[in-house]
């Protein structure tokens, strides 16, 4: 699928008032004219007023904050001391990386800093770059208070805020760290909120910590349905046979980027290693992966080196990569958000796609809701199998199209061709270090929880045992000298040495 370009019919950035090194650093990336969003947001906040936002991802919302937030703050060549003068606050690290590098994107020709701020990853490397200097960060709650308790991050300095994806922080369980970080803001300052929905305890929020804010509503979310730019396209299968009818949409015409939603963890990882195996460009991403792992895989994704992601609904929220053509929901999703959500991953900012979810059986109540909810007019899907003609026809498949892909269009390097980065820093490996492994056996990151080798166990409970000697004699520490200290000490064939041990004080013989 290509994207559409961009409405002539709205408005420049120039004409909404934005400066012209803003207005060069977004042409130098081809964005000229404004979306919806942005077109009502960025006059509103360019005035300084508190603003809410009612608009899903996908909607051009980033930019639709991070353009005034880039206009509040003063650039390092004029004048900035390195303090941070506008924070940015989002549930979730991936939101977080992909809003930092966008606001970086708009504000390059004046060199504005941005501090992308989460956590799984140490501490070190973050500090350092608030020491050198930033003028807008952008963090998940838990790292950004970890930060400013300790003294770290200063936040007295913040002329703006701006709360990301509200509803799902709430979701997260993070809504009380985030009024922590509020009650240490300035209260002289300006408050952007942007949420997908406005539950009561974000009701709450709004109106204990914003002025008078102005309400702006922008396209498509859970109650007004899908992009209407994307396809959506609905099949009822048998889970034996669901592999087989992927790999068939895997090889459509035009298909680009690809993201496959699945229900758990351990579904995610044996979907990606079939298609692996059939010769696909695949990796998955889910909770289990560490921060490092999941880098990874979403790097491979967005360079192009795999095209097929198979995630967990983790990754359904704040997940942004151009040139996503394709979702597919390889299981049903639980509810109508968790499907506008996921789906929401293709058809962004005026660009078209395809959606196809797959309803076993027994999911056939739980989408039945679905489509009542969202007005798809699709409540009973048509019976598919990777035989199925409609299945071909529907989504452009070649008639010919088996369920491996042909040698000759595997060109993709692979996530082998990604390099594993050492998130963790060498803070993990001195804390590995001390927990009793030897110096130097590990060169990778490796989980302090993680288990020992069984072979290992015995030889390190022998060098932390105290051997007890006799009465009157030194006792040897054998945690400080792995050498059986009663071999040395009793020549071969000397009668063995009884051993006391005290209880209470007094020695008792050990029989």
């Amino acid at each position: 699928m290509t994207p559409l370009h961009h409405d002539k019919t709205k408005p420049t950035f120039t004409d909404l008032g934005v400066r012209p090194e803003t207005v060069e650093a977004l042409r130098a990336v081809n964005i000229t004219h404004a979306f919806a969003i942005q077109e009502y947001a960025i006059p509103i906040a360019l005035r300084g007023s508190d603003l809410i936002g009612q608009a899903p991802t996908g909607t051009g919302k980033t930019l639709g904050f991070g353009i005034p937030l880039l206009e509040r703050v003063v650039g390092p060549d004029e004048g900035a001391d390195g303090l941070p003068q506008a924070l940015v606050v989002v549930p979730t690290r991936e939101l977080g990386l992909q809003v930092a590098g966008d606001i970086a994107t708009a504000g390059r020709t004046r060199g504005v800093r941005v501090l992308p701020i989460y956590g799984g990853v140490a501490y070190e490397p973050q500090i350092e770059a608030l020491r050198d200097g930033v003028e807008i960060v952008v963090g998940t709650p838990g790292r950004l208070l970890d930060l400013a308790t300790g003294g770290q991050l200063r936040l007295d300095r913040i002329r703006a805020l701006v709360l990301d994806e509200a509803d799902r922080m709430l979701d997260l369980g993070f809504l009380d760290d985030v009024e922590k970080i509020l009650a240490m803001l300035p209260d002289e300052r300006q408050t952007v909120l942007f949420s997908a929905t406005m539950p009561e305890p974000i009701v709450a929020l709004a109106r204990r910590f914003m002025r008078q804010p102005v309400t702006v509503h922008a396209q498509h979310d859970a109650e007004t349905g899908p992009s209407p730019q994307t396809l959506q396209v609905v099949y009822r299968t048998h889970p034996l046979n669901k592999n087989e009818v992927v790999a068939r949409i895997l090889q459509a015409e035009g298909r680009g980027l690809t993201m496959v939603f699945t229900r758990t963890k351990r579904a995610a990882d044996r979907l990606a290693a079939d298609l692996d195996f059939r010769g696909f460009a695949v990796a998955a991403v889910h909770g289990d992966l560490g921060q490092g792992a999941r880098e990874r895989a979403l790097r491979a994704f967005r360079t192009g080196k795999i095209d097929i992601l198979v995630a967990t609904d983790v990754a359904a929220r704040g997940l942004d990569v151009a040139g996503v053509t394709h979702v597919i929901n390889y299981d049903c999703p639980e509810d109508e958000d968790t499907y506008v959500h996921r789906i929401g991953r293709t058809g962004r900012a005026g660009a078209t796609g395809v959606a196809v979810t797959l309803v076993d059986w027994e999911d056939l109540p739980r989408w039945a809701l679905i489509d009542k909810s969202l007005g798809l007019d699709l409540p009973e899907p048509p019976e598919t199998y990777h035989t199925s003609e409609h299945l071909y026809t529907d989504l452009n498949i070649p008639r010919d199209a088996t369920g491996t892909l042909p040698a000759e269009r595997r060109s993709r390097a692979g996530l082998e061709a990604e390099r594993l980065e050492d998130v963790e820093g060498k803070r993990r490996g001195r804390r590995r270090r001390r927990s009793g492994s030897r110096r130097g056996t590990a060169t990778a990151p490796v989980s302090v929880s993680e288990a020992e080798p069984d072979e290992q166990r015995p030889a390190r409970r022998r060098r932390r045992r105290r051997l007890v000697a006799p009465a009157g004699e030194a006792t040897p520490d054998v945690a400080e000298s792995p050498v059986d200290v009663s071999a040395e000490a009793e020549p071969p064939g000397a009668p063995r040495r009884r051993r006391r041990r005290r209880r209470g004080g007094t020695s008792v013989a050990e029989s």
